[in-house]
């Protein structure tokens, strides 16, 4: 049987209660993570991922289980699973839509402080920073040039399926956990078979 390269959250639920269940990594920030996440799953925030991608196909090749990579709405599992698809590592799949997704079916979270997720801080500083360029402007000719090249900027996020501005917002202090440790992550997640 071959593994699906997406995942519903249904069949998810699924195979959650199978002998053989699923390993989940939720590529999110681990601030993000602590809001909510799919009980059982491993925080290893995209960046992470990348960084240890072989160590990561190391310990999981051969393992029993599939991989699912989860996000809030499936695009950084997608980028995870092309970088892990550059290990040669099979039985990886994207949770499709998400945490949101999970959600929406009504299925259990682990909950934890309340804060904004990641694209809602990316559309607050986008906003903001347009919204300075053109008040800006009425002092400073030309400044409104600032907004258009933020708009660009979305726009080739949109088209790339990658966001500058985001992954810039995932390393600042109040998105990163101090205790979150990649190895301790990569070894809680290879032994869940």
């Amino acid at each position: 049987m071959t593994t699906p390269t997406r995942l519903d959250a249904a069949t998810l639920r699924e195979r959650l209660d199978d002998a053989d269940p699923v390993r989940l990594i939720d590529v999110r920030t681990p601030a993000e993570f602590e809001v909510a996440h799919i009980p059982g799953s491993v925080n290893i925030p995209l960046d992470s991922l990348r960084e240890h991608r072989t160590e990561l196909q190391r310990r999981l090749a051969g393992g029993s289980g599939e991989v699912v990579l989860v996000c809030r709405s499936g695009q950084r599992a997608q980028q995870a699973e092309r970088a892990l698809a550059g290990t040669g590592l099979s039985g990886v799949c994207v949770l499709t839509g998400g945490l949101t997704a999970w959600q929406a079916t009504g299925a259990p979270v682990n909950r934890g402080r309340e804060r904004w997720d990641l694209e809602r801080q990316v559309r607050f500083a986008a906003g903001f920073l347009v919204l300075l360029g053109l008040l800006g402007s009425l002092l400073v000719p030309g400044l409104q040039w600032f907004s258009a090249a933020i708009g660009a900027g979305l726009v080739f996020a949109a088209v790339s399926g990658t966001c500058a501005m985001g992954m810039l917002l995932a390393k600042m202090p109040w998105n990163r956990a101090a205790s979150f440790d990649a190895q301790r992550a990569i070894t809680q997640l290879a032994g869940r078979r």
